[in-house]
This record gives C-alpha cells, sequence and structure tokens, in this order.
C-alpha cells in the first residue's frame, strides 16, 4: 500500500493473462456466489457459462484490474452480439457485429477477487468499459447480471428487465439482464 492508498491499475487483457483470469474467475464466483446461488448452480455455471472470451481478449476489449500489482479483477465490453459467456457457452454469436446507432454495447465477464470486493475495482472497470464503448458511439450498454452482481449494476445506473432461468448442464441458474443509457 502507498501513503495514499492502495493502487489500482486498469489494462487491456493479453493472451498470456487468460490462465491466472480463468482461476481468478473460479475463485470469484465460489466466494461471491455463496448466498444466492446453491453450491450445485455455482459450480454449473463455472462448467457451462463462466470463464474468459478469448474473442474480447483478441479485440483489446477485456480489462484487467490489477491492486498493487496483483490481479484483483476483470472485465470488458463487446461490439459483437453475445450478451454473456466465456469460451466454453455454447449458445454464442460469435462475430456479429452490433451497430452502435441502434444496439447497446455489451458489458461482459466481471470477476472480482473476493479480497478485492467492494474496493472500487468493479467499480473502475466499468468506468473503463462505458467510456470505451461511448468513445464507439454506443449510446447504451446491456448485460446478463449474475444474481450477486445485480445490487452492484443497479447502484451503478443499470435496470433490470428480465429474469433468465440458463441452463447449464442441467442446472438451472438465474440471470439478469440489465441495460443502461450512456449518452444523455
Amino acid at each position: 500500500m502507498t501513503a495514499a492508498g492502495p493502487a489500482l491499475a486498469i489494462r487491456i487483457a493479453t493472451p498470456a493473462d487468460v490462465p491466472a483470469l480463468e482461476r481468478l474467475i473460479e475463485r470469484s464466483a465460489r466466494a461471491l456466489s455463496r448466498g444466492y446461488y446453491t453450491g450445485a448452480q455455482i459450480e454449473a455455471a463455472i462448467a457451462h457459462v463462466f470463464g474468459v472470451d478469448s474473442l474480447l481478449v483478441a479485440d483489446g476489449t477485456y480489462l484487467v484490474a490489477e491492486w498493487n500489482g496483483a490481479l484483483a479483477g476483470c472485465g470488458g465490453w463487446s461490439r459483437f452480439a453475445t450478451l454473456f459467456g466465456g469460451d466454453r457457452f455454447a449458445e454464442r454469436q460469435d462475430g456479429v457485429p452490433l451497430d452502435p446507432a441502434v444496439d447497446a454495447a455489451r458489458i461482459r465477464a466481471f470477476f472480482v477477487g473476493e479480497e478485492q470486493a467492494r474496493r472500487g475495482v468493479g467499480r473502475a472497470l466499468l468506468v473503463a468499459c462505458e467510456a470505451a464503448a461511448r468513445q464507439a458511439g454506443f449510446r447504451r450498454t446491456t448485460l446478463m447480471a449474475t444474481l450477486p452482481g445485480e445490487p452492484f449494476y443497479a447502484t451503478h445506473g443499470y435496470r433490470a428487465e428480465a429474469t433468465l432461468l440458463q441452463n447449464c448442464g442441467g442446472v438451472a441458474v438465474p440471470f439478469v439482464t440489465m441495460s443502461k443509457a450512456i449518452v444523455a
């Protein structure tokens, strides 16, 4: 920790980051989803939905948050139609571009380490993603929130639209679609 407090840095994820990000995502999901999902739902979501989307990494729209140089979180945005799910998720719409004039940019795959939860890591990632989407011409964002993520996004101006039960290997896992205008 510096005299002014912890140093939080946001940078673009690289392919070399992917193994550490996958481990962070699993740890984050297991720790921060307790009380919102059953153990079976958490493990099913990890196996079938959660994880790094390598297309976001390749596109340069997936970000890493580092807290005093250590991996603290990740999250990204996309100009493509896939709303959620990492590389393992079968229901992706890879390569389908969005039109910023009519479509909402996708906020994707946000995970924060348990040790850094509620310390501004998620907020810093979200602000960076919204700014990048705005700069790319998008006026709205949409996302698929986990149940523990829903209050976080609501605090940052997102409105819940619908709850979806996603089949994850025979286990129903609830998620919430949310959206926000990012340009007045």
